[in-house]
């Protein structure tokens, strides 16, 4: 066999080789973002694709649908070793999708000791999740009440005009934890007693709550 024949078809196969791996990257580059984005639909998490088009484009109130109205409810519950009370104070609004409102969550510690605690939100049904943006919310941060200390804790939200026409009801649920000495360490703590509630809006048109 000619070497000089032997080392052109070896390298032949190598360039090949190498052409594949280079166009199989460039592939799989594409295919991350609608990867996470299927996989943030399963979850049941918002995209940054779907926070991001949601958030500036519904703020100014230019794609909202006047003639459709959708049904908000607001679910909250306390773990056993969070000696707080927590509760909306309109447990049901009545919203117009594009449309900001805004609902004020009203916490109270029971106790005598300072206690920090984190808001886990969740939507029901999970389909309506990327749907629902919260443009300003207490469960943003780790919220600190001292004892007996009460505070309220708005939340800003729209309902996106793309929710499915099947849905026309949901249900914004919140379970807050109690966090232990290691976790109040990291992240954002925020103190709710500093916690203000602000009737103007810097975007868009903003709709006090109301209940129906």
């Amino acid at each position: 066999m000619n070497p000089a024949a032997s080392t052109d078809s070896g390298r032949r196969r190598t360039t090949l080789l190498l052409a594949g791996l280079a166009l199989g990257m460039f592939a799989f580059g594409f295919a991350m973002v609608p990867l996470y984005n299927l996989l943030c639909q399963v979850t049941g998490v918002q995209s940054v694709a779907i926070r991001s088009n949601i958030g500036p484009t519904l703020a100014v109130g230019t794609t909202k649908d006047g003639k459709r109205e959708v049904v908000v409810k607001f679910d909250t519950s306390v773990h056993p070793n969070l000696p707080w009370e927590f509760a909306a104070v309109e447990h049901r609004l009545l919203v117009t999708p594009g449309e900001m409102y805004e609902v004020i969550f009203k916490a109270r510690n029971r106790s005598s000791s300072q206690v920090v605690g984190q808001a886990i939100p969740s939507v029901v049904p999970w389909q309506a999740t990327p749907y629902f943006n919260k443009i300003e919310c207490f469960c943003f941060n780790r919220q600190l009440l001292d004892g007996g200390e009460s505070a309220d804790m708005p939340l800003r939200f729209i309902v996106s005009p793309d929710l499915p026409e099947g849905i026309n009801s949901l249900t914004l649920a919140y379970n807050f934890m109690k966090l232990d000495a290691s976790e109040e360490q990291t992240g954002t703590l925020q103190p709710s007693s500093a916690t203000a509630v602000k009737s103007d809006s810097p975007k868009g048109s903003l709709h006090v709550s109301k209940g129906t």
